[in-house]
């Protein structure tokens, strides 16, 4: 009798009363869960920690199996591993059980096997090499699919090592009867083109027999990825496969971008694709769409161009509106090339502007703004500010920028551009560009004939709202600056309004004390109600305005009216001077940052118009660089390093400009860097703004800033400089004096 009893660690032989052998042998564990079994395990957890918790303790077991060497559960442990890798969690311990999968003669096994190494193996890692073989015998089994799987696993993750050395095989499934294997090997082949293109001759000679193929889908790909110079397609149109069509249209476009003969040789065939399809489906929109993408690829007669524009054309009026953002999207990219054909159908583009599709309303809106022109200026214009009017918070911003931009290019007068850009600030003045004020400001002081008008037509504007704050501000400048042409009821554009100086005062300072206005705007009222004082007669009045707020808790009005104050008291004889209205601006190329003004010396009150609000454009001077002149090095502590290169400007051999060179080696920013220089009085200093307020670490940049210095008298030139600037969370500030400048400097 033979009693086999199994333990966990031992194997007991009894082969009879008192005969009793015990042996070694191999622990059996536990046959795992299946796949649905943890999958419905791991959706019981309440929260990530517990599901956490279950994973990292399948994953143990899975290890474990796999040192075992389990060959019955690797397949369904391998399973469990992917799903765990769908969820995000760490598999690549699995990649040597997929290659083993793989290797297995069982079908269920290569599946689980390849789906793996599809899923956890890419060309970076040299694992996947291991395959090769392995899809080289799968490639050759007898089995189709078998075959399938190889074919699908190289055309997935195929390295070019691995395309090189499989490329034949595929080939010859290329020409297999099996309609099945020939569709995989197709799409298998589109993945070695790409990876290895020299192999593309490799497969010319079974390319043109896939068109002939019942299943179109086997060769469409293939022929846009490969065979552009060997298929003849002009007779391919009356097959009624839209997939088939939309892949030849494509491979049109490829063949005649950039060809003369190419795309002559099409003209006729895109003519009759464009006019003979039929668009009840939407499969006949698509083969249109792509229709009208390879006309304008190509070198395309100018008559079929009109007719791709007028397929958009309709397309905009389909109720679909994938469609018609399809329309707007083609006819944006277009519209700079075909702008006459895209005008035509400029209502219908302008009606867009009313859909309720955001999508749809951008691209109208950007689409309308390439439209606009010198002949359409005022009726497009109507357009837009109508819908800037009713469109949503979003759109304001890049419509009010557009309006501004078209407005500046095409306007037909002043006045028509002064009321446009008044509208805009009105409407969504919260909503415009920084650099609207000023660009205004600068507008309205070169418009002479028109400061009547404006400064009565802001004024109005004041009287009904004074939430807008650009509005606000360009309102405040104008009346600083022209409050007397406003009392005298001057203006010939439009009945003149009846205010007093009183009146106007009031509004002024209604500014100041408004929830509403910003302390940027506070400063514009300050400001123009203090150039009044040389305007009005009220000046008593505005003493006791300005003295009020020399106190006031806002540091930057505190500083202008204790300035304002010293005015009164102390310089009140060259106030006239100083508060006169501004000169006409020249604009500059670019909205740079305004520059500063400084007069060293004793404290004079012309910083006073330095810290008037609007703009100063940067100077127009031109300078040449004086080669002979070396760089010299202004300061170096504490890894700050300044150095100075020189320039003289031309026409005027009397200015020197200097160009300041921070550089920082230390291993921290510098940041709120802040520069500042001083002269004697026989010499007169510009200081221009920095490019920048960070000093970058380790030499990775500079900082630049321009000093012009104006010396009459050809005298030595002498600097003190005051360096502040913040460093590991510390306040630095330094001060040195430069008396070492080279003499072709200052001679």
């Amino acid at each position: 009798m033979l009693i086999v009893c199994w333990s966990p660690v031992m194997v007991e032989v009894w082969n009879g009363p008192g005969d009793k052998k015990t042996v070694e042998g191999p622990s059996r564990m536990p046959a795992p869960i299946r796949l649905r079994e943890l999958i419905r395990t791991i959706r019981t957890a309440r929260t990530q920690a517990e599901e956490r918790e279950m994973i990292q303790k399948e994953c143990a077991a899975i290890r474990s199996s796999f040192r075992e060497e389990d060959n019955t559960y690797r397949c369904r442990n391998v399973a469990k591993l992917l799903y765990m890798h769908m969820l995000g969690y760490p598999a690549h311990f699995g990649q040597l059980e997929c290659l083993k999968l793989i290797a297995s003669q069982k079908f269920t096994d290569k599946r689980i096997g390849y789906l793996g190494a599809m899923l956890l193996l890419d060309e970076r890692q040299d694992v996947h090499l291991l395959m090769t073989n392995c899809i080289k015998n799968d490639l050759n089994h007898s089995t189709q699919y078998v075959q399938g799987l190889a074919l699908c696993t190289l055309g997935c993750m195929g390295s070019s090592e691995m395309c090189r050395d499989l490329a034949g095989e595929v080939e010859k499934l290329l020409k297999t009867s099996n309609s099945y294997l020939r569709k995989k090997a197709a799409l298998c082949a589109v993945h070695v083109i790409r990876k290895v293109p020299e192999l593309m001759e490799m497969f010319l000679p079974a390319t043109k027999n896939l068109l002939s193929e019942k299943n179109h889908g086997i060769g469409t790909n293939h022929i846009s990825e490969s065979l552009t110079k060997y298929c003849d397609t002009s007779s391919r149109f009356c097959i009624s496969d839209p997939f088939l069509q939309v892949r030849i249209l494509r491979l049109l476009r490829i063949l005649g971008k950039g060809d003369d003969d190419s795309s002559e040789a099409m003209n006729d065939i895109l003519a009759q694709v464009a006019t003979n399809t039929e668009t009840s489906k939407n499969v006949g929109n698509a083969i249109l769409y792509e229709t009208v993408l390879t006309i304008m690829d190509i070198k395309s007669e100018s008559g079929l161009r009109v007719l791709a524009i007028n397929i958009l054309g309709r397309f905009l009026l389909n109720n679909d509106k994938n469609i018609r953002y399809v329309a707007l999207t083609s006819l944006l990219k277009t519209v700079q090339t075909d702008h006459n054909a895209v005008q035509r159908h400029r209502s219908t583009i302008v009606d867009c502007l009313k859909d309720l599709d955001v999508s749809i309303k951008r691209r109208a809106m950007e689409l309308s703004f390439a439209l606009v022109n010198g002949n359409n200026i005022r009726g497009m214009m109507k357009e837009l500010l109508y819908f800037l009017d009713s469109c949503d918070p979003e759109f304001k911003a890049d419509c009010a920028s557009g309006v501004f931009l078209a407005a500046e290019k095409y306007a037909p007068s002043k006045r028509w551009h002064i009321d446009t850009i008044m509208r805009v600030l009105t409407t969504a003045g919260s909503y415009v560009r920084d650099d609207s004020v000023p660009n205004l400001i600068q507008l309205i002081t070169n418009s002479v004939e028109m400061h009547a008008y404006t400064v009565q037509r802001l004024y109005k504007a004041l009287l009904d709202d004074i939430s807008q704050q650009p509005l606000v501000q360009v309102a405040s400048w104008c009346i600083g600056e022209y409050g007397d042409l406003l009392v005298s009821g001057q203006c010939e554009e439009e009945e003149p309004i009846q205010v007093t100086e009183d009146e106007v005062l009031d509004v002024l300072e209604g500014l100041l004390v408004s929830n509403l206005s910003t302390p940027v705007t506070r400063g514009y009222a300050l400001t123009a109600i203090m150039k009044l004082s040389t305007r009005f007669t009220s000046v008593n009045r505005i003493k006791k305005v300005v003295s009020i707020y020399g106190s006031s808790i806002d540091v930057e009005l505190q500083q202008r009216a204790v300035e304002y104050n010293a005015l009164f008291k102390k310089y009140d004889h060259m106030r006239p001077a100083l508060l006169e209205r501004m000169p006409i601006m020249e604009k500059t190329a670019s909205n740079g940052p305004t520059e500063i003004v400084q007069t060293n010396g004793e404290a004079e009150p012309s910083v006073v118009e330095a810290k008037h609000p609007p703009p100063v454009t940067q100077p127009t001077n031109q300078v040449r660089t004086v080669f002979s002149i070396p760089p010299m090095t202004a300061y170096n502590k504490n890894g700050l390093k300044i150095d100075f290169t020189f320039e003289r400007a031309n026409p005027n051999p009397n200015i020197a400009v200097i160009t300041i060179h921070a550089s920082n080696s230390t291993e921290a920013d510098m940041t709120d860097f802040v520069f500042q220089a001083a002269v004697p009085k026989t010499f007169q200093l510009q200081l221009l703004s920095p490019s920048s307020n960070v000093v970058p670490t380790l030499n990775q940049g500079t900082v630049t800033q321009v000093i012009r210095v104006l010396n009459p008298q050809k005298q030595q030139l002498r600097m003190r400089i005051k360096l502040t600037y913040t460093h590991k969370g510390s306040a630095v500030q330094d001060l040195a004096e430069v008396n070492n400048f080279p003499p072709q400097s200052w001679q």
